[in-house]
């Protein structure tokens, strides 16, 4: 469905827009409604955040909505649960982290994850050496399996990732943990280019895309930008009544990948 999705996206001349949200912060029952809200909005691909007590890649915003979340006993079957009663057309991918994912079952993991409706996973802690194991079982799901490549990686590991990435590929605009930035970094076109190198899937840029502008930039170079953190931090308060000026401020961002 991503491959599907990246295609449709580059016969209109846009680039993707990639929307983070996390799973029980606010309240996981309304986790539907914000789905299809911001699917409304333009959002091309949703990736949801499984919360998990570690999350080592997350910055301040993001990992204050996981302990939120986790605080109301949010669980990843319950996440699922709610993606599942998600009316959705565009592709969800699970972001988080390997040990929930080990203590169910790699296998029994990636059907739950299809199951409910998931394209594909982000395993934030997984390295490419190390994926084996998880790459089977989401291909046994035809799930795809995402990995991410920063700034400093070396010319090898950059290799790795893209050939063990289906999907796309996610591209770190700097270095440190993920949060709104006030600027783009100048690095992104960069690495956009080394690892166009070794790949035509598609790359998309997250960390610190918080505004058009930065997704104008970002797009530019890459096929599509990740807005996460701006978007958790305008969410967790959410209780329905500025849909629409939430839907306004998304197609905002929509409008600067055409």
């Amino acid at each position: 469905m991503l491959a599907d999705r990246f295609e449709t996206l580059n016969r209109r001349g846009e680039k993707a827009l990639v929307l983070f949200v996390t799973a029980g912060d606010p309240d996981l029952a309304r986790l539907p409604e914000i789905l299809e809200t911001l699917q409304e909005a333009g959002a091309d691909v949703l990736e949801l955040g499984v919360p998990f007590s570690d999350p080592i890649a997350d910055g301040p915003t993001i990992q204050a909505s996981s302990q939120r979340a986790l605080d109301r006993g949010v669980t990843p079957p319950a996440v699922l649960q709610a993606l599942s009663k998600a009316k959705l057309e565009i592709p969800v991918v699970l972001m988080g982290y390997y040990n929930p994912m080990l203590r169910r079952g790699l296998e029994a993991f990636a059907k739950d994850a299809k199951e409910a409706g998931a394209s594909g996973t982000i395993v934030c802690d997984l390295t490419p050496e190390e994926s084996g194991p998880w790459a089977a079982a989401s291909k046994a799901e035809a799930l795809d399996t995402i990995f991410l490549a920063a700034p400093t990686s070396t010319e090898a590991r950059l290799q790795a990732v893209a050939e063990r990435s289906t999907g796309f590929l996610y591209a770190v605009s700097r270095t440190g943990v993920t949060g709104a930035g006030s600027e783009a970094p100048a690095e992104v076109s960069s690495l956009v280019a080394r690892l166009k190198q070794y790949t035509a899937t598609p790359i998309c840029v997250g960390f610190g895309i918080s505004t058009p502008e930065h997704v104008r930039r970002v797009c530019a170079a890459a096929d599509g930008a990740v807005v996460g953190s701006w978007l958790v931090d305008r969410l967790k308060n959410y209780d329905g009544s500025d849909r629409a000026a939430l839907i306004s401020e998304i197609a905002a961002l929509k409008e600067a990948t055409r």
